[in-house]
């Protein structure tokens, strides 16, 4: 705690390999195998880099080890930071497609079509990824398919969500063929200095310092038809993801805060639309938080200060449509909430924490 805030950046926790989650936020290392091959391809020694963080050198030699979510925004920061690319987790994330999510990616081929794909993804991604969430939405005939971090505190955001948005690019481009490319690639985080290597992979449209990372697309993509679908394979592992899903059912709380940073950018959090997503009524919602200690306002405003910190931090947007983006009637109304959870003014805990990053 500083005197800037009650609340800091936090998060850290074990990143030794482990078959099992050991904390609220955790990914399976899939993703992040190809890390030490682009440090050696980039001239840095992985093994000097993930000693100096203090994981276990064999971390990345089995894609079903986990790492903790504030663990691995370290290391994508100080993998950035080291080899002098600023994109590196774009340069991971570009390597890596539906086969990077173990279970989950390998069910993905086996749907119908686009759209029931991309739903099971939503549906399944909690049993390879505690620490971030996708959600689908479509409006006038646009589809968007974004990815939000809801873990506390974490470091090198930027980092994940380039990674991340390359991962679901690939995903898309699996699905659909050769043929498919968004209309549009959105990122919650500051422009780069050279885009260069974004535009070179995404090939569209690019904006960024909005509210959420995420590709727009035309919604028509939705209904094609997956061709190698096998209803069989499918059935096998949708067994085994049941069962992995079972074992992951009674947190109630964590199901919650992993939906709450997606449904707080697109305005859709009262009491009644949760609680009908969650297939409940809202008095049996409140019951069984209030069981695991918890209340249903003090999760939301857990979540609208993470995501306030996150865009003040990572992007240029203003106070005002920060305060839009988090359903606040006015720019005052965000301030007053801000100061109550920190000590201090939105304004204020931004020109701290630059000035403190220009220290370093």
């Amino acid at each position: 705690m500083n005197s800037h805030g009650r609340l800091t950046k936090d998060g850290s926790a074990d990143s030794s390999p482990q078959k099992h989650p050991v904390s609220e936020g955790w990914l399976r290392v899939g993703p992040l195998v190809g890390v030490p091959q682009v440090l050696r391809e980039l001239g840095v020694d992985p093994v000097e880099i993930v000693a100096s963080l203090g994981l276990d050198p064999d971390l990345f030699d089995d894609p079903e080890n986990t790492i903790s979510f504030a663990a691995m925004g370290r290391l994508l920061k100080q993998c950035a930071a080291r080899t002098q690319r600023p994109h590196f987790g774009l340069l991971i994330g570009q390597r890596m497609g539906p086969a990077s999510l173990g279970i989950v990616g390998q069910l993905l081929q086996h749907l119908p079509e686009v759209g029931s794909a991309l739903r099971s993804l939503i549906l399944n991604l909690h049993l390879h990824d505690q620490g971030g969430v996708p959600l689908l939405s479509v409006e006038q005939g646009m589809a968007t398919l974004c990815y939000a971090i809801y873990q506390r505190g974490v470091e090198g955001a930027d980092q994940i969500y380039d990674g991340a948005i390359a991962i679901t690019f690939n995903i898309m481009r699996a699905l659909c063929g050769p043929a498919w490319r968004p209309t549009e690639v959105l990122f919650s985080h500051r422009q780069p200095s050279d885009v260069g290597p974004y535009r070179r992979f995404f090939r569209t449209s690019l904006r960024f310092d909005v509210e959420q990372t995420a590709l727009a697309f035309p919604a028509t993509w939705l209904d094609r038809p997956l061709p190698g679908a096998d209803s069989n394979q499918r059935h096998q592992i949708e067994q085994q993801v049941a069962t992995l899903t079972n074992l992951d059912s009674g947190d109630l709380t964590g199901r919650l805060r992993r939906v709450l940073r997606i449904l707080l950018v697109t305005h859709r959090t009262s009491l009644a639309e949760v609680a009908q997503l969650f297939s409940m009524r809202r008095r049996t919602l409140n019951r069984r938080l209030q069981a695991q200690g918890a209340t249903f306002q003090t999760l939301v405003d857990e979540s609208r200060y993470e995501i306030a910190r996150q865009l003040l931090e990572n992007t240029r947007m203003s106070i005002c449509q920060i305060a839009a983006t988090l359903d606040y009637s006015d720019a005052s109304a965000f301030t007053r909430a801000f100061r109550r959870w920190s000590g201090t003014t939105p304004a204020a805990w931004r020109t701290w924490l630059l000035s403190e990053q220009a220290d370093m």
